[in-house]
């Protein structure tokens, strides 16, 4: 099975880019799961109902998120009613919306867990590891399991790849928006790479115009993150080739548009 997962669909530029090229790409590459972070698709940060239909319209068939899940008011029913839409799985059990998801193949069932790192969020996780561990037993029955750890630090996305290497299918880092070079098999056969990248104006700093990023890291004062509407984006993910059999990811291949 070849699955396809898209990192970090910014704002309407990154939604319109996406829906321009990802039914080629699926095409092109022999996608039979497309699997897309879209913690910022809507306009303005965070995702709506409006922003989460576009990605599915546009060829997503399964959507993860982050820190942004809960930022807009409007996703919070959205989330409990839907089961391919989920939120990190270590967020508060009263939280909207649900960590774990299933997508029936018809020949396989394919379970995606999403997990929030620790490091450097502040959001209350509960500890990623400890998170993970319990709900290992409950992913048994799926022979393929894929897990998009969205995380701020390498070394910990990394630490949590090694961990889960052979009880997981796949695990792909997201939230940094920056494509990592180190998409590989771990010795367990877990597909892993640290981040997909993201899927947003290119010129700008993770999707936010660059002029605004510098005067507030030059100032110090808040400043309205503002994605620029532009056409010139990029969309970045990976593909992993994962053995209906076994479950093992066999290859990776990086993919970034421009």
């Amino acid at each position: 099975m070849r699955i396809l997962m898209i990192g970090d669909v910014v704002g309407t530029p990154g939604c319109r880019f996406l829906r321009r090229h990802l039914p080629a790409l699926k095409k092109l590459k022999g996608v039979d799961l497309c699997i897309a972070n879209g913690e910022n698709s809507a306009a303005g940060n965070g995702i709506v109902p409006a922003s989460a239909q576009y990605l599915f319209d546009s060829g997503v068939d399964f959507i993860t998120t982050g820190n942004h899940a809960f930022r807009r008011q409007e996703v919070y029913t959205f989330l409990d009613e839907r089961t391919d839409v989920v939120r990190p799985a270590n967020y508060f059990p009263g939280n909207p919306g649900t960590g774990l998801g299933v997508i029936d193949m018809g020949r396989v069932q394919v379970a995606v867990l999403n997990l929030s790192g620790n490091a450097f969020l502040a959001d209350g996780a509960e500890n990623v590891f400890l998170c993970a561990e319990r709900i290992l037993p409950q992913l048994r029955k799926y022979r393929i399991v894929v897990v998009d750890l969205h995380a701020e630090s390498t070394g910990e996305k990394r630490a949590v790849g090694f961990f889960l290497d052979g009880k997981v299918s796949v695990v792909a880092g997201t939230h940094t928006h920056v494509q990592t070079a180190d998409d590989q098999v771990l010795p367990g056969g877990t597909g892993y790479i640290t981040d997909l990248g993201m899927t947003g104006p290119k010129q700008s700093v993770l999707g936010v115009a660059p002029e605004i990023i510098i005067g507030k890291m030059r100032t110090g004062m808040p400043a309205r993150f503002d994605v620029p509407d532009v056409d010139d984006c990029i969309l970045c993910g990976c593909i992993f080739d994962v053995d209906e059999k076994t479950g093992r990811t066999v290859s990776t291949e990086r993919i970034c548009i421009e």
